[in-house]
């Protein structure tokens, strides 16, 4: 459904609310009734698409190639106030390029009112303006906080209440940033939308318009997000620039350097950026609870403590859990009970993960086009590529992976590629294979336990022999006397 663009209006959002997801499956992309209105900041009338084609002298042909240089074009830039968007504006206005910004206001502080002394959002903002008329390039403001809320954190929220590990990164990428906010101005006439992403996008000839677009590596492997954007639709990218594709990070802080942006020495945002300065285990808290349940050792049943809620803890995780003797890790959830095994020997070779399956797969531009047993599959952000081939069960597949990984997480994603090209992703439904970490006979059996009060104490907690790998989080305590055991109590 396309959407009515309104401008000086009050912010004003009102959407049919879908039922929460069913298990694994990704909730619907649009709502059946949906209207927008936006606020638009004060800003100067917009350029022509026939300004000169403009060439800083800090400026190679590399820097631009993923801009479409000497082609102007009028191109939606989102712009979040970080060094990022905003390198990516100056790129698209260097090649001459017609643009317009949007900041969108996707923050929502309900319940939240203690935790902060400004709004998270609001020096954002003030970059995004400064960016934007160094310039002259118009800014607006879209408020798309209820949006955001239906069709990602209410996912979000359901699947940590499930026991599963959601990725709202790459929800907030195919929902919002490219979903509700592209349909939205759908009627005006922007030829691409961009943004900061690290990706490339390399679009068909102009006569070629049967053909797909295809979504590359970027220059830099390190921050590469193509994983992020891995669950896009073709339609969606399609009408995508991304002008960092071709440049590494560090030319990116450099190019901001010479652009002499007002944010040029700030930081990366870290986190989810809905959130602003609240950590993720408070929101969750808040909008999910707290229930105590008890921590298990998986190989022996030994109750070692309690913590606040299954959904607070994630496969693979070693932060929080406040054990001492460690580093402890997270390695299977009884969410039904509401308990949480743990291990000290998370990472031996003998505990095989290789094997999983994903399910509300998605393909770029169809299904893959070569052998499916020489893919190659990333199961988070990062340089990692794991080689694979899959099988197809129906609309799921299984996933054999030619080495172990150690933080398989159902509701992640995984995201596949042939060479350097990303054709989809899919989310992770089950973590491990028939040779997973072993839950011993008797930590089940206690899991099991209606009453909980009857396992006593927790036990004593052994240490075990430090080495220089090993680093204690808070809350552990570590000794080592002449390479013996020291006995602490939990």
């Amino acid at each position: 459904m396309r959407q009515n663009y309104r401008i000086d209006q009050t912010p004003m959002l009102s959407a049919v609310v879908k039922p929460l997801p069913s298990l694994f499956r990704l909730p619907p992309l649009s709502s059946s009734s949906l209207s927008l209105y936006f606020r638009v900041s004060p800003s100067p009338r917009l350029l022509s698409s026939r300004r000169s084609y403009s060439r800083h002298a800090f400026l190679g042909d590399h820097h631009l190639s993923c801009s479409i240089p000497n082609k102007p074009l009028r191109v939606a830039v989102l712009l979040s106030g970080g060094v990022d968007s905003s390198v990516a504006l100056r790129l698209l206005h260097a090649a001459g390029h017609s643009c317009t910004a949007f900041y969108l206001k996707i923050w929502f502080q309900e319940g939240f009112e203690n935790f902060w002394n400004q709004c998270p959002w609001e020096d954002d903002l003030k970059y995004a303006k400064h960016v934007c008329e160094q310039v002259d390039v118009p800014l607006e403001v879209v408020h798309l906080t209820d949006e955001y809320w239906e069709r990602v954190v209410s996912y979000i929220i359901e699947e940590y209440r499930c026991g599963r590990t959601p990725n709202p990164d790459v929800l907030c990428n195919t929902r919002i940033k490219f979903g509700a906010f592209m349909d939205a101005i759908s009627g005006m006439e922007y030829d691409y939308i961009a943004s900061g992403h690290y990706a490339k996008v390399v679009h068909p000839p102009a006569d070629q318009t049967d053909s797909s677009s295809v979504l590359e590596l970027s220059q830099d492997m390190v921050k590469d997000q193509t994983y992020f954007l891995s669950h896009l639709s073709q339609t969606q990218l399609k009408r995508l620039l991304f002008p960092l594709g071709c440049v590494k990070k560090e030319e990116v802080r450099k190019l901001a350097t010479e652009f002499d942006l007002p944010n040029k020495d700030r930081k990366d945002s870290q986190g989810i950026c809905f959130l602003g300065k609240i950590k993720f285990s408070d929101f969750v808290g808040r909008h999910i609870g707290e229930m105590e349940g008890i921590i298990l050792e998986a190989e022996t049943g030994d109750f070692l403590g309690n913590h606040r809620g299954f959904w607070f803890y994630t496969i693979g995780q070693r932060q929080g859990l406040r054990l001492p003797g460690g580093p402890w890790y997270v390695v299977e959830k009884d969410t039904k009970n509401n308990v949480v095994f743990v291990s000290r020997n998370y990472y031996s070779m003998d505990k095989r993960r290789r094997v999983f399956r994903v399910g509300s797969l998605r393909w770029l531009s169809g299904k893959p086009s070569g052998n499916v047993n020489q893919l190659r599959c990333k199961v988070r952000h990062g340089p990692g590529f794991y080689s694979c081939r899959f099988e197809m069960e129906g609309d799921d597949a299984v996933v054999h992976l030619d080495e172990d990984d150690q933080g398989l997480a159902a509701g992640q994603f995984a995201a596949f590629y042939e060479g350097t090209t990303c054709i989809g992703s899919g989310v992770i439904l089950e973590s491990w294979d028939d040779q997973c970490f072993p839950v011993c006979a008797k930590a089940l059996e206690l899991a099991a336990f209606e009453d909980k009060t009857k396992l006593g104490k927790p036990v004593k907690i052994k240490t075990m022999p430090v080495t220089k790998s090993a680093e204690a989080e808070p809350g552990e305590t570590s000794a080592e006397a002449n390479g013996v055991v020291v006995v602490v109590v939990v």
